[in-house]
């Protein structure tokens, strides 16, 4: 009887993906890029938080969150810090709110969300 040969494998092929440093579609004060948010932003707050965080599939209140500002833009690989996050949020909440859903939609057209 013969003995058949067995080969024992103890490592595996490792892909490593690295993902591209990626950017905001439009600034932080770009408003006029895309005037119905900016209308949005500024008529119903609250409204627009929701939209936010309905295409993000979070609970409606953490729309305008510094968490959700930071899942963003870590899932896009958006260089920044929590800091930074919060600062805007703080600061410029509406603003970093509009920037937040511009960038949704821009994505989207192009297929990236």
């Amino acid at each position: 009887l013969a003995m058949a040969s067995q080969t024992v494998i103890t490592t595996q092929p490792q892909f490593i993906v690295a993902q591209q440093q990626g950017e905001w579609q439009t600034g932080l004060l770009d408003c006029c890029s895309d005037c119905g948010v900016c209308l949005c932003g500024t008529f119903c707050l609250l409204c627009l938080s929701c939209q936010v965080a309905g295409d993000m599939d979070e609970c409606c209140l953490c729309g305008s969150s510094v968490a959700m500002r930071t899942l963003y833009r870590t899932r896009y690989n958006i260089p920044g810090s929590i800091l930074g996050d919060f600062c805007s949020m703080w600061w410029c909440g509406p603003c970093a709110l509009c920037q937040l859903k511009r960038d949704i939609n821009r994505r989207r057209g192009m297929g990236m969300f």
